[in-house]
């Protein structure tokens, strides 16, 4: 919307100073002549914008024109800075509210806290594209009209059409009754309700949204964190899991249940090493995982997962045997 355009126009310029109507137009998204036009919509509405030409010229606001937002403390202003780098209004197609949002929030505090908390900031990194190990974090894309659809039918109660991808099957429409969203790892999810049953989509594998003009049947009220805690105990214990019994090196216990689904029991034993029964959410899950701890684990059961353990583990060996 165009008054939402001119109010980000404001606020930018209050923050910057004088900025070239290029660097504008990259930062709100649209051309350099949308700006131009704005700029003089903005002067004829009494705002005191003025351009100046020449190699450094640019656009600017007299000195002090701008509101004062009292109230806040230091650690409240730095959070408010800090929550525009997370994702989860991204996966909800509100990324875009989000930043403009704290633009407006951060110019209206006052001086010092406005430029102690933009500091401080600088010194925080939040959810970098890759870790210690050099693994590049792949956050999950999703497609900003999708999300918007799916949000919209989310909070006013109405049913919704996807077009869903789920793994290994050919994509399919379906109409469910959403209910919530929730992200979780930079991955979000519609929690939602077909028929009489429970269902959980990743929204990165929803391909095509449609909000119907029906009410939502699902009732007024939703505790999210319940629900999403029920559906997680359903998916670590059902479906095509597999269980695994694994004596352990006590120091290697929280490497493994990292990778497991659960942990249904352990024990120690007489030797002072761990008797875990822990559970995967397949066999290729648990035969990747296990392998991972080859040299301080033994698996007890079962049996085609001892033998295939040891039927890599001799490959290796013959492969690296010296000549």
């Amino acid at each position: 919307m165009r008054a939402d355009r001119l109010v980000s126009l404001v606020l930018l310029l209050r923050q910057r100073g004088r900025t070239t109507a290029e660097t504008l137009a990259r930062e709100l998204e649209v051309s350099t002549r949308t700006v131009l036009r704005d700029m003089e919509a903005l002067s004829a509405a009494g705002v005191p914008v003025y351009a100046e030409r020449g190699r450094h010229g640019g656009f600017a606001l007299l000195p002090d024109f701008r509101t004062a937002l009292t109230g806040l403390n230091h650690d409240e202003a730095l959070a408010l800075v800090v929550a525009g780098s997370r994702r989860g209004a991204q996966l909800f197609g509100l990324g875009s509210a989000l930043a403009s949002a704290v633009l407006k929030v951060v110019d209206a505090l006052p001086d010092a806290l406005r430029d102690t908390a933009a500091g401080a900031a600088q010194r925080l990194l939040i959810d970098p594209e890759t870790d210690l190990l050099s693994r590049r974090v792949a956050p999950e894309e999703v497609c900003d009209s999708i999300a918007t659809e799916v949000r919209s039918a989310v909070f006013a109660g109405h049913r919704l059409r996807i077009h869903y991808e789920a793994v290994g099957r050919p994509p399919q429409w379906r109409t469910v009754d959403p209910v919530g969203l929730v992200t979780v790892r930079d991955q979000g999810y519609l929690l939602a309700k077909r028929g009489t049953e429970d269902r959980t989509y990743r929204l990165s594998r929803i391909l095509s949204a449609e909000e119907l003009d029906e009410p939502a049947r699902r009732s007024d009220t939703v505790d999210l964190d319940r629900a999403w805690r029920e559906r997680n105990v359903r998916f670590r214990t059902g479906g095509d899991n597999t269980a695994v019994v694994v004596r352990l090196d006590p120091a290697r216990r929280e490497d493994l249940v990292a990778t497991a689904l659960a942990v249904r029991e352990e024990e120690t034993d007489e030797d002072g090493r761990l008797r875990v029964h822990v559970v995967f959410q397949d066999a290729r899950h648990a035969e990747w995982a296990l392998w991972q701890h080859a040299a301080y684990a033994e698996v007890e059961a079962p049996q085609w997962l001892r033998t295939s353990l040891h039927d890599r583990a001799a490959l290796i060996a013959a492969r690296y045997a010296p000549p």
